[in-house]
């Protein structure tokens, strides 16, 4: 890999050169590699093929699951969010002990493991939210819950600087992994003043189908705002709003 000099940038293919751009700038690497028919037809590379396979499918259930949470994600995500949970997804896949290499899957593999996934690493709820909450899913009623007893704030919070007032989010999602469909729904507070005085009991239910037998999941977060002449914004765009998977239900 090599780095453009000079006033004209260069996009495209000469030859062997590439010519692209990055964050990083302007850079340029010579065309290598192994040629794809190979990968696609040598026994030699039998293992690439299953790693690739199940790396592809990785990436459409990590897909489907940020769909599903796509109206808490527009406020609360970083930009490794995507590469992050199909690594993670990959590790679910792999806790598949039932399927062949190749064909490993999320709904024989161990979806628990997404429990405790940050959406946005630079406000992460572990460090954000400590007020005791209750995160609960019944799968006989389709409800998925979180409940918080009365809390100060001030105290239970730690908000980044410049927060004058907050909302407690979540969201419940049913997803269906092979026919890549999903059924959400969401809750949110009112804008709550970031001080001294105790919240109320805060109960949310997300409905989703009852006694469905999908895999069930979770979401709580935050959602930091700033008071400036009596009209409300969000803190520096939501770059420091946790969101996190608290409570996974694989099914059955």
């Amino acid at each position: 890999m090599a780095r453009q000099k000079g006033i004209i940038k260069l996009k495209g293919t000469i030859g062997d050169i590439t010519f692209y751009k990055t964050q990083d700038g302007h850079l340029a690497r010579e065309k290598g590699g192994i040629d794809a028919n190979r990968i696609k037809n040598d026994p030699a590379f039998q293992r690439t093929r299953e790693n690739g396979s199940e790396f592809g499918r990785a990436g459409k259930a990590g897909k489907i699951l940020r769909t599903a949470f796509r109206a808490l994600l527009l406020n609360s995500a970083d930009s490794k969010m995507v590469s992050r949970l199909t690594q993670q997804m990959v590790k679910v896949i792999q806790a598949d002990t039932t399927s062949v290499r190749g064909l490993r899957n999320v709904i024989d593999g161990e979806a628990e493991l997404l429990a405790g996934f940050e959406f946005n690493i630079r406000g992460k709820l572990g460090t954000s939210l400590f007020a005791p909450f209750v995160g609960a899913i019944d799968r006989v009623t389709g409800n998925i819950t979180v409940d918080l007893a009365s809390f100060v704030p001030l105290n239970m919070i730690a908000a980044p600087s410049g927060t004058t007032h907050f909302k407690i989010i979540s969201a419940g999602a049913e997803i269906d992994f092979e026919a890549e469909t999903f059924v959400e729904a969401h809750s949110e507070t009112a804008i709550l003043p970031w001080d001294i005085n105790a919240t109320a009991v805060i109960s949310q239910t997300n409905a989703v189908t009852p006694a469905s037998t999908k895999p069930l999941f979770l979401a709580l977060g935050l959602e930091f705002y700033q008071d400036v002449n009596g009209a409300m914004y969000p803190l520096k765009n939501g770059s420091y709003n946790p969101l996190s998977i608290v409570k996974v239900d694989s099914g059955v």
